[in-house]
């Protein structure tokens, strides 16, 4: 079962702090450091943490050359909730106020400046979760997602739901309740930020979504997904394949990862290894 811990951070403890949880950073402070205080909630839910973080003015900068190539790639959310932050990735630069929340990844360059204090929520988990190649992922990162656009109106008071709710995460049924937010969130992106990509990156989309509703049905392969989205089967291999991943593994991909979250999903606790697969 999960744990809500809390605590207060002077600069150094969130410096050891934020590089356990976020890989190698550069951490700077304009003020003197000595009167530098974070205060901390944070829970761990399966595969993924959540960081109720309210931080004084500072820098957080992740270089290239911080990052080892083996390193398994995270996705980070950040949802400001007071004051303000700017974020930068892949060439973009936003502002996230308040009711604004953004993604970007661990395996890339980022910074993040905080210019006074504020109160972020940050979720970190597996880039797998997301199901998008790397190419589409460069397309998602520091966009910033506000709570009037039509994906925020849903996506964000979810989220802030989340931030307010940090001890009710420690119910068994939390893991599956996080899991769902973030294939929510996951789904708007790729259909609503994507939206303008060409016709093979709109395929691929198609595709995914196509997977994620029929993982269950046994029939599911390249046959049934071509005939459904009234393609030929060379094309659809053809098309999918450009992004580094053929269709009949991308479906056993996504299987595994079910059936790993299966096994670690508490409500599944009675049932077989077998029955799960």
């Amino acid at each position: 079962m999960s744990k809500v811990l809390q605590g207060s951070l002077n600069f150094e403890e969130w410096h050891v702090a934020a590089q356990q949880a976020f890989g190698t950073l550069h951490i700077t402070t304009p003020e003197d450091k000595s009167d530098f205080e974070v205060g901390l909630e944070a829970i761990h839910v399966g595969d993924i943490d959540l960081f109720d973080m309210r931080t004084p003015a500072h820098r957080v900068e992740r270089r290239a050359a911080d990052i080892p190539a083996a390193e398994k790639g995270y996705c980070k959310l950040s949802l400001q909730l007071e004051g303000s932050s700017i974020l930068e990735q892949d060439g973009r630069r936003c502002v996230l106020e308040p009711s604004n929340l953004a993604v970007y990844f661990t395996q890339r360059p980022y910074v993040l400046e905080y210019p006074a204090p504020q109160r972020t929520l940050v979720m970190i988990f597996p880039q797998s979760f997301v199901n998008l190649p790397d190419s589409d992922l460069e397309k998602i990162s520091a966009v910033p997602i506000s709570r009037e656009s039509g994906l925020g109106r849903v996506a964000v008071p979810l989220f802030e739901q989340l931030a307010g709710n940090l001890r009710a995460l420690e119910d068994i049924y939390a893991i599956p309740l996080v899991r769902s937010a973030l294939d929510m969130l996951v789904s708007v992106i790729a259909s609503d930020l994507l939206a303008d990509t060409d016709n093979t990156e709109s395929l691929n989309h198609q595709v995914r979504r196509f997977v994620a509703a029929h993982l269950a049905d046994p029939e599911l392969g390249p046959r049934m997904i071509a005939d459904s989205l009234f393609v030929s089967v060379r094309h659809l291999h053809s098309q999918f394949s450009r992004g580094g991943e053929t269709v009949g593994s991308y479906i056993r991909r996504v299987r595994l990862d079910k059936i790993r979250d299966s096994l670690a999903d508490p409500r599944f606790a009675s049932d077989t290894i077998q029955a799960i697969g």
